[in-house]
C-alpha cells in the first residue's frame, strides 16, 4: 500500500498529529511508570520474587542499574535514528521497536513466574532500552515531517503539545504505579504500564493512512555526512548538546537520589502517607501548568523588555537549575542534623527544576529539527536524545 511522502500545501493542522500525540502520552505512561518504580523494586522486591531466598541489592548499587539503564536509553537512538534515516523510514522503524518495546515491558511483568528473576529484569531492561531509545528520535522527528511551508508556523505549538502529552502520560503513571508495587506487587506494577504501551502501538498504527511517510534517505545520508552537511549540522548546535547533558544528568537525580532522600522526610500530608516515589509526580502536574503559562503569559511579557533568544532562555534555565540544587542540598543538610522535614520542602526544588525545564528542553527539541537536514532529522535528533544521558 502507498502512502503521502509530501506534506500537502495547507495552513491547517496535519490530520496525523493527533495519533502521534495520543501515542506520545500511552508510550510515556509506560516507560515513566515502569522507571518511578524501578529504584525502589530492586532494593525491596527483587530479592523477594525468586523461591530461593537472595541477598537485597544494596542502595548504591540499585542507583548504579538504574542510571546505567538511563544511559543506555539514551545511546539506542543513535541505532533507531540509522535504521529510520538509511533503511526503514521512520514510521516502519517506530512500529516495529514498539513491538519490541512491547515484549520488554512482558519481562518485567513475567519477573518470578520462572527462571531467575534477576534475568528477566535484565532482559526486560536491555528489551526496553533498544524499542525506546530506538523510537525516540523517529517519534520526534516525524512530528516535524508532517508539516509543509503553508503550516510551517503551527510547529511550534505542535512541539509543546508534544512536550505537554509526554508529561500528561508521566503525571498518571507515576501517581499509579508506585500505589499498584505497594498494593498488589510487581507484576501489576510492571503489567499495566505494558498494556498502556501495546494501546500506544495500536494507536500509532491505526495513524497510518493520515501520516506523511517521509522515505529513507539510503545512500543520500552517507553523501551528506561526506559532503560536510550533517558535520556542520552537528557543529552548529554542538553547544546546545553540550548544555543538555548537564541538564539531564542532574535532572535524572530525581529518579534515585531525591527519592531517597524523599525517604528520610516526613511523608504525612494533611493525614495521607504519600510512597516516596510519588512526589516525582510534582514535576508532570508543574510542567502541564507550566506550559501554557510561559506560552501565553512568561514570554510575551518577556518579550516586550529583551529579544528572547534560544541561548537566553537557556541560560535562565540552567541558572535555575543550579538553585533548584541548592535547595534540594540545603534540605539534605537538615536531613544530616537529625531532623525529618515534611516532604513539601522538596516541592521548591521540583518547582525551580521544572521551570528551568521548560526553558531548556522544548527549545532543544525544535531547534534541532529545524536545523538538522532533511535526510538527517532523526539522526540529529538522535544526538540531542543522547546528550540527555547521564554520565555514569
Amino acid at each position: 500500500m502507498s502512502y503521502r511522502s509530501a506534506p500537502t500545501d495547507t495552513t491547517r493542522m496535519p490530520s496525523g498529529i493527533p495519533y502521534i500525540i495520543g501515542n506520545e502520552a500511552a508510550e510515556r505512561f509506560s516507560f515513566y511508570g515502569m522507571k518511578t518504580i524501578l529504584t525502589v523494586f530492586m532494593i525491596q522486591y527483587l530479592h523477594l520474587m525468586d523461591s530461593a531466598p537472595v541477598q537485597a541489592l544494596h542502595e548504591t548499587k540499585a542507583i548504579e542499574y538504574y542510571h546505567q539503564f538511563s544511559s543506555w536509553v539514551y545511546f539506542t537512538p543513535l541505532l533507531g535514528a540509522i535504521l529510520a534515516d538509511v533503511f526503514f523510514g521512520k514510521y516502519n522503524t517506530i512500529l516495529w521497536l514498539s513491538i519490541v518495546y512491547c515484549l520488554g515491558h512482558a519481562a518485567l511483568a513475567c519477573m518470578g513466574s520462572v527462571g531467575g528473576s534477576f534475568a528477566w529484569m535484565v532482559a526486560g531492561l536491555g528489551l526496553i532500552c533498544f524499542g525506546s531509545g530506538g523510537i525516540k528520535p523517529c517519534v520526534s522527528a516525524h512530528v516535524g515531517d508532517q508539516f509543509g511551508k503553508s503550516n510551517q508556523h503551527l510547529l511550534t505549538r505542535v512541539y509543546n503539545w508534544f512536550y505537554f502529552s509526554i508529561n500528561f502520560g508521566s503525571f498518571f503513571s507515576t501517581l499509579l504505579t508506585p500505589w499498584l508495587l505497594e498494593y498488589y506487587g510487581p507484576h501489576w506494577a510492571f503489567g499495566v504500564p505494558g498494556v498502556l504501551m501495546a494501546i500506544a502501538t495500536l494507536m500509532f498504527w491505526m495513524g497510518r493512512n493520515r501520516f506523511i511517510h517521509v522515505p529513507p534517505a539510503g545512500a543520500a545520508f552517507f553523501k551528506e555526512i561526506l559532503d560536510g552537511g550533517g558535520l556542520k549540522a552537528i557543529a552548529k548546535i554542538l553547544p546546545l548538546f553540550v548544555f543538555n547533558a548537564v541538564f539531564w544528568a542532574l535532572f535524572d537525580q530525581t529518579g534515585s537520589s531525591w527519592v531517597l532522600q524523599a525517604q528520610k522526610m516526613n511523608l504525612t500530608v494533611g493525614g495521607i502517607t504519600l510512597l516516596e516515589s510519588q512526589i516525582q509526580a510534582v514535576n508532570p502536574i508543574l510542567i502541564l501548568a507550566f506550559i501554557p503559562l510561559f506560552t501565553f503569559l512568561v514570554y510575551p511579557a518577556a518579550s516586550k523588555v529583551i529579544t528572547l533568544t534560544p541561548l537566553r532562555k537557556i541560560s535562565v534555565g540552567f541558572f535555575l537549575l543550579a538553585a533548584s540544587f541548592g535547595a534540594s542540598t540545603m534540605i539534605q543538610s537538615w536531613i544530616d542534623n537529625g531532623q525529618r522535614p515534611s516532604i513539601l520542602w522538596q516541592l521548591l526544588p521540583y518547582f525551580l527544576l521544572t521551570a528551568s525545564e521548560i526553558l531548556v528542553s522544548i527549545v532543544s527539541l525544535e531547534f534541532c529539527y529545524t536545523q538538522a537536514p532533511k535526510a538527517m532529522k532523526s539522526w540529529i535528533m538522535a544526538f540531542s536524545w543522547a546528550t540527555n544521558s547521564p554520565p555514569k
